[in-house]
């Protein structure tokens, strides 16, 4: 029908259903909480579209009564949804994890912000944790879990990016004696309030300084940049190290200033035909190949060397990947990384059990040959995990984890008698099965980008 000799009301439905239609892309992609600007923004929009249906005059029309009524349950189901996304399990459990990293940030921010005090390794394991729980939450494909997933963990992956740079330079010998050279005094006060801004960006990016902003801050450490840059340092080549050194330090700073808009992109978060993603996806099915075939034919010696070079290679081109400071990005990559290293620290144990069954004239440390009975046991319980492709809940899982920890505590139990090799035998073994069954683990884990 041409909308010139349809109703005036059903005109109306119409135009009113236009702007819905605007709402509910927004409503499918909300990722915030009930507490925030945007959510009330859009349920006042979508109650106000109730308002404009509910005011059209039906006139007893049944086809306009209809569509009035559809119009109704369009806007009431939009409702629903923007209700249940702010209230979905894993949104909830993302808010519940990033709260534990405002409050873990929040202990250690303020001595930072003072410019001084110094990170602990139990708020570096902290960090490192709240990122592996986050990358661990289950988004079934929703777009706005997707999305504030991957928010929080940009700004938590950017903390940890920031505070690994101020543990390697608490490492450096700075700042230098004001009476190295003239400039010094001055590069050491930048230093200090460079220090100052450290804390003021974490505290930026976890939301605990509600009174500052980015662009402020952005700001601040760009004109710290171009006071660097007027200080003559020539000639003194101690002092101009320096100097690049606490530009770096700024630069650093700086690149964490744009996360503002960081997770609106929908090819940040939602990352299936994401390049990057792709080629790891590549190289996985190529490790899941040479596995499969080194498996059935682990007599060869030969072809051992050579799987090992392929794998080598994969783990190179893992390195060449790009993660462009996508956290999820990046953790699919470290994933793929033990993948490749689980294979090839299979291969060196065949190896050595090889090499060791078939040298009969070297006589061993009781000891010594204790941690190789146990370290043979773990080479069979490692192949099995490598083929392992179940869930947590599942038997076989539990029973590979119960004969791992065996072998964890047999090795506890071997007495090195004091010699130096077996007591270095025994470590090794030990770090060995651990990272066994973290790679189980791993594998079990649910993750997804």
């Amino acid at each position: 029908m041409e909308m010139g000799n349809q109703h005036p009301s059903m005109i109306r439905l119409q135009e009113i259903m236009k702007e819905v239609k605007d709402l509910s892309s927004q409503v499918s992609s909300f990722s915030g909480l009930q507490t925030d600007k945007d959510y009330c923004k859009l349920e006042r929009a979508l109650t106000r579209q109730l308002f404009e249906i509910d005011s059209v005059d039906t006139e007893n029309k049944g086809d306009i009564q209809r569509a009035k009524k559809g119009a109704t349950h369009e806007v009431q189901i939009l409702l629903e949804m923007l209700q249940q996304n702010v209230n979905h399990p894993s949104r909830v459990e993302i808010e519940r994890v990033y709260l534990e990293a405002q409050n873990l940030v929040a202990q250690e921010v303020t001595p930072l912000r003072g410019g001084g005090g110094t990170i602990s390794d139990e708020f570096v394991d902290g960090i490192q944790d709240v990122i592996l729980r986050l990358t661990q939450i289950r988004t079934g494909g929703k777009v706005h879990l997707r999305k504030a997933r991957y928010r929080a963990l940009t700004r938590v992956c950017a903390v940890q990016d920031i505070i690994e740079s101020c543990m390697k330079r608490q490492a450096l010998s700075l700042p230098l004696s004001n009476n190295t050279h003239g400039s010094v005094t001055k590069i050491n006060s930048i230093m200090v309030e460079v220090n100052k801004s450290r804390g003021d960006l974490i505290a930026l990016l976890m939301g605990l300084n509600r009174a500052d902003s980015c662009g402020r801050l952005s700001r601040v450490l760009t004109g710290f940049l171009v006071e660097l840059d007027a200080l003559d340092v020539s000639g003194n080549t101690e002092v101009r190290n320096y100097r690049k050194q606490v530009v770096e330090e700024i630069n650093g700073l700086l690149k964490h200033l744009d996360l503002e808009g960081e997770g609106d992109a929908t090819c940040r978060y939602d990352l299936v035909q994401n390049d990057s993603i792709q080629k790891i996806e590549q190289i996985r099915c190529t490790v899941a190949q040479l596995r499969g075939h080194l498996l059935t034919i682990e007599k060869a010696n030969e072809l051992h060397f050579k799987h090992k070079a392929e794998l080598q290679g994969l783990l190179t081109r893992l390195d060449e990947v790009s993660t462009a400071r996508n956290p999820c990005i990046r953790e699919a990559r470290r994933r793929a990384v033990l993948e490749v290293q689980a294979v090839i620290t299979y291969i060196d144990l065949m190896e050595a059990l090889r090499k060791r069954a078939s040298d009969t004239c070297t006589e061993e440390h009781p000891s010594q040959k204790a941690v190789w009975n146990v370290l043979g046991s773990l080479s069979e319980l490692q192949r099995q995990v490598l083929v392992f492709d179940g869930k947590r809940a599942d038997k076989s899982y539990k029973l590979l984890e119960e004969l791992l920890t065996k072998q964890l505590l047999a090795l506890d139990a071997v007495d090195p008698q004091g010699d130096e090799m077996s007591k270095i035998a025994r470590k090794q073994a030990v770090k060995f099965a651990q990272n066994i069954l973290s790679y189980l683990d791993m594998k079990t884990d649910e993750w997804e980008y």
